[in-house]
C-alpha cells in the first residue's frame, strides 16, 4: 500500500458524524470503493464486551457487510473504528487484530478538539505506518 489513501469528503464526514453520535462507545465498520478511492462506509454494530474500550464486528455481520460490498461491485479498502478516549492511533490490541494487511485502518476521534480527528494507518505483520489522507471531492 502506498503512503497515502484516498477517501471521498462525504465518507470522511460520515465517519466523524458516526463517532460523535455516541462519543463514549467505539463505532466501527468497513470502508469500500473502487480504484483505490474509498467512497462508502458500511457501519457495523460493535459486539465487543466493553464497547467503551474495544471494537469487534461479529462474524455473521462481517460476512453480511462483505456480501453487501461485493453486491455493490465495490472492494474492501479499509476498516474504521473510533477511540472515545486517548489518541487516535492504533493500540496494541488494534495492531494484534489487524487481520487485513491490504486494508487501511482508520481511527476516528469523536473529540471536537482533536488535532487530527481522522487518521489512517497501514498495519502489516505488526508494523504500523501512518498514511496521508487525500480527500477527494466529486
Amino acid at each position: 500500500m502506498p503512503g497515502a489513501i484516498q477517501i471521498s469528503g462525504e465518507t470522511l464526514t460520515a465517519l466523524l458524524e458516526e463517532a460523535r453520535r455516541v462519543p463514549m462507545k467505539e463505532c466501527c465498520g468497513l470502508l469500500a470503493g473502487r480504484d483505490g478511492v474509498i467512497t462508502r462506509a458500511f457501519p457495523g454494530a460493535n459486539a465487543a464486551d466493553d464497547a467503551t474500550k474495544a471494537y469487534e464486528i461479529a462474524p455473521e455481520e462481517l460476512f453480511r457487510l462483505m456480501r453487501t460490498i461485493r453486491a455493490a461491485a465495490l472492494e474492501l479498502l479499509g476498516i474504521y473504528h473510533s477511540h472515545p478516549a486517548g489518541e487516535n492511533r492504533p493500540s496494541a490490541r488494534d495492531v494484534a487484530r489487524a487481520y487485513y494487511p491490504a486494508a487501511a485502518y482508520f481511527i476516528v476521534s469523536p473529540r471536537t478538539d482533536a488535532p487530527q480527528p481522522v487518521r489512517a494507518f497501514s498495519v502489516c505483520e505488526g508494523k504500523v505506518r501512518e498514511l496521508e489522507i487525500h480527500v477527494m471531492e466529486r
